[in-house]
């Protein structure tokens, strides 16, 4: 007897730790450099914006004998309402779409006509097209990632950069080896 076909597929980690480091650099900064009466509200919205991040990039995929499923885990669900599935009967094509950037995507056309976009920033994104293929018989083996990994790899060394950057300037201000000019707002 073939065991039962249930796998989970995240956002790729590379995806998904580039984006929050990118977040980090551009939003810690701005409480260290806002007026006094901004710092605190900056504080405290600097977490908040990171728990929204965190919950935008929770996005799974769900794949099991009966078909695919993409949502949000429970924690964040009841925020984000967004979300669908598709049992494999239905899916009749996969159409590509090119981008304005180049690239391509593709949408699981049902046979209804309506269409969801194949999520294509997975982790295990081979083993995830495998099973499509499997259950739906549609060929998948033209169907690359959408963003090549360099891209991301990339903007990663750019935002640790730019989180080392700015530590190092935080320190030397704390320990005065860097001096803000007195008519600075901040």
């Amino acid at each position: 007897m073939p065991a039962a076909l249930e796998q989970r597929f995240r956002l790729s980690p590379l995806i998904r730790w580039t984006l929050i480091s990118v977040y980090l650099a551009l939003v810690l900064p701005l409480p260290l450099m806002a007026p006094p009466g901004l710092k605190l509200i900056l504080w405290g919205a600097a977490p908040i914006g990171l728990a929204l991040v965190l919950a935008m990039l929770s996005e799974q995929v769900s794949v099991d004998e009966n078909g695919i499923s993409v949502g949000h885990p429970p924690w964040c669900n009841w925020l984000i309402r967004r979300g669908w599935q598709l049992q494999w009967d239905e899916i009749k094509r996969l159409v590509p779409v090119s981008t304005s950037q180049g690239g391509t995507v593709y949408y699981l056309t049902t046979t209804n006509l309506g269409q969801r976009l194949l999520p294509q920033r997975l982790e295990q994104f081979d083993r995830f097209l495998s099973i499509i293929e499997q259950k739906t018989g549609l060929k998948t083996s033209s169907i690359q990632r959408l963003t090549p990994p360099w891209t991301y790899q990339l903007l990663f060394g750019l935002a640790v950069g730019m989180l080392i950057v700015e530590s190092a300037v935080a320190v030397g201000v704390g320990y005065g080896w860097i001096v803000i000019p007195e008519g600075y707002p901040g």
